[in-house]
């Protein structure tokens, strides 16, 4: 039932920002569309402390952010200035370039608090890596419960649910489980994964822990909650084929990437208008092929 499990690999992002990266992965680079999973804490702040990701390019995917704890603002070089907060989405469509920063507001950096949650890159179908940038931001997101599991649909299709306006079939589910429940994976999509947000889950009898992501063979999967609740989030869907990740930029085509590096290195791809005070610079390039440090 397991093909593989990845455990997540502390990265720190600098402007505040640690995180545990489970992809991309060196055996496992994709799950369906998913092509980068960020797991943001959880992480105290104290007051006067906060998260200051500046200014970053990106091309190819849709970012999605969702936060169990805490909250970030969001700025782009579409205008969009958007906080997000606990059970809500930032869905960002690259398409043919974005640039975008996440900041903490200075009226929440001035208390103590706490940040969790989860950052994933969905790559775009060939034919839409060329589309038109875009934002949406969804408080309303579908909900079900069953057996001891409250769970929130943030993304595609799951359990005849449906959210977001998704380029390609995938699934993104939140679930909470209750100590014994158990649940029994839709076998709709392709590819599926669970990565352990908090307590630890058993999956063919394996115990996977926080901060683990179990994906799965084609066929029955199941994932049990043991005595303990846990916190897990479901990801997966049609494979894409293969798709090259430099930095931020994810495309089907290793000229584009050199496209948007040279874009971004020469300033043709613009700043937020409410952040456009700083920015990331292009990164060297490294001696070891493609990093897979983004922001």
């Amino acid at each position: 039932m397991i093909e593989i499990v990845i455990a997540a690999r502390r990265k720190n992002l600098g402007g505040g920002l640690e995180v545990g990266r489970v992809l991309p992965f060196a055996q496992r680079r994709m799950v369906g569309p998913f092509v980068f999973l960020d797991h943001m804490g959880p992480a105290d702040f104290a007051p006067g402390e906060g998260v200051d990701v500046r200014p970053h390019p990106h091309i190819g995917l849709a970012t999605v952010t969702y936060l169990f704890d805490g909250e970030l603002l969001h700025h782009d070089s579409l205008g969009t200035v958007q906080p997000i907060l606990p059970g809500e989405v930032n869905w960002m469509t690259a398409g043919r370039g974005i640039v975008h920063s996440e900041r903490t507001r200075p009226e929440t950096r001035a208390r103590a608090r706490t940040m969790d949650g989860i950052q994933a890159w969905v790559a775009l179908p060939a034919e839409m890596e060329e589309t038109a940038p875009a934002f949406a931001h969804s408080e309303n997101l579908p909900t079900f419960a069953e057996g001891g599991i409250s769970g929130t649909l943030i993304a595609g299709h799951f359990f005849g649910l449906k959210a977001g306006a998704v380029l390609s079939p995938l699934f993104y589910v939140h679930l909470e489980m209750g100590p014994g429940s158990r649940l029994t994976l839709p076998d709709e999509h392709r590819e599926r994964a669970a990565y352990v947000a908090r307590g630890t889950i058993d999956a063919d009898h394996t115990p996977i822990p926080a901060g683990q992501m179990a994906v799965f063979a084609p066929g029955p999967a199941r994932i049990d909650a043991g005595d303990h609740p846990a916190r897990v989030m479901l990801l997966g869907g049609e494979p894409l084929g293969p798709r090259h990740l430099w930095w931020n930029f994810v495309s089907s085509r290793p000229e584009r990437i050199a496209q948007a590096k040279a874009d971004w290195q020469a300033g043709r791809m613009p700043l937020p208008p409410s952040d456009s005070g700083e920015f990331i610079p292009l990164p060297p390039e490294p001696s070891q092929p493609s990093p897979t440090d983004p922001v």
